[in-house]
């Protein structure tokens, strides 16, 4: 199976090169593609599926996530990497001090489009807010600690693709794709 992943973020490719393993060859497509606004991740992805497809007409996936905090009313929801970018984690931290409901998600929506048309898939990972702990992932992975007590950024790549929202996402695109074949 080939898959062609439509993102400026290599960390994305890699999770997504990782969860599938020697099962399918992850080609890395990288391309700038519109921040659509939108409050339903779903749409984003579809619009930016429907945007890489019309410049490369080839099969392809993309991928849009959105990072909710409970106490802050879903914020930041899909403006995920524009918080990131100007306040970061430290940020997050800062309007979270002194909040007792520490509950938050992670929602992906991942857009498969081809000749066909566009189906999106959808993961999600509840969690809490904490500390940042772990060196690996990125993003708001040090801050965001699993159910299982570990944050994202504590686990293994193969553990994050498993677990993750995108790895969910993911699972839910795998068993369309192979059903499709």
């Amino acid at each position: 199976m080939n898959i062609a992943v439509v993102t400026s973020n290599p960390h994305k490719a890699a999770e997504i090169a990782a969860f599938f393993g020697p099962a399918a060859t992850v080609e890395h497509i990288r391309m700038e593609i519109p921040e659509f606004r939108h409050n339903d991740v779903g749409e984003i992805a579809r619009r930016k599926a429907e945007h890489a497809f019309g410049l490369l007409h080839r099969p392809l996936m993309v991928d849009d996530t959105a990072f909710c905090i409970s106490a802050l009313r879903g914020f930041p929801g899909p403006y995920a990497a524009y918080v990131l970018d100007t306040i970061g984690n430290k940020g997050i931290l800062r309007l979270m001090e002194g909040v007792f409901d520490r509950n938050a998600w992670f929602e992906t929506a991942i857009a498969c489009a081809t000749g066909d048309g566009i189906t999106v898939f959808l993961g999600r990972i509840d969690g809490v807010i904490v500390s940042p702990r772990g060196s690996g992932g990125f993003g708001y992975d040090p801050i965001f600690e699993c159910r299982d007590g570990r944050t994202l950024a504590e686990l293994t790549l193969e553990e994050k693709s498993r677990v993750s929202h995108r790895g969910r996402a993911l699972s839910s695109m795998k068993a369309w794709l192979e059903g499709q074949a």
